[in-house]
């Protein structure tokens, strides 16, 4: 099987995740090796957080889980594109259903998706 060239990243390639549905770009992630065995073997998405340096299974602290509906990889094997059911109304820890949620307008970046849920209540 092509598997992700986690050499190039320095053990990380890029994750695209867009909603299988309406095809809504929602995040983006890493995976390492052990993130990308663990999401295909339990068909959750889980990725590697670089910031808390562990394996982060979308969804453990917010219930927003994301379910693997199609995998794919581009040309070089260096990233992954995830479609998934999100569950839960928010793929964002910000509260909006997407992490892309400012578009640039008249120079600076303003809000133009809804927030949905409220970070400080899901995340105590």
């Amino acid at each position: 099987m092509i598997e992700p060239d986690f050499a190039k990243g320095g053990g990380l390639v890029p994750v695209i995740v867009q909603d299988a549905e309406t095809k809504e770009v929602l995040m983006m992630a890493y995976m390492n090796r052990e993130s990308w065995q663990a999401t295909l073997e339990t068909g959750k998405a889980t990725y590697w957080s670089r910031s808390r340096r562990k394996l982060w299974l979308k969804g453990e602290n917010s219930g927003n889980f994301q379910l693997l509906k199609a995998v794919f990889i581009d040309c070089d094997n260096d990233t992954i594109l995830l479609q998934v059911k999100q569950i839960g109304e928010a793929a964002c820890h910000t509260g909006y259903r997407s992490c892309f949620y400012r578009k640039l307008s008249g120079g600076d970046f303003v809000a133009v998706g809804e927030k949905v849920f409220n970070p400080e209540e899901v995340y105590k």
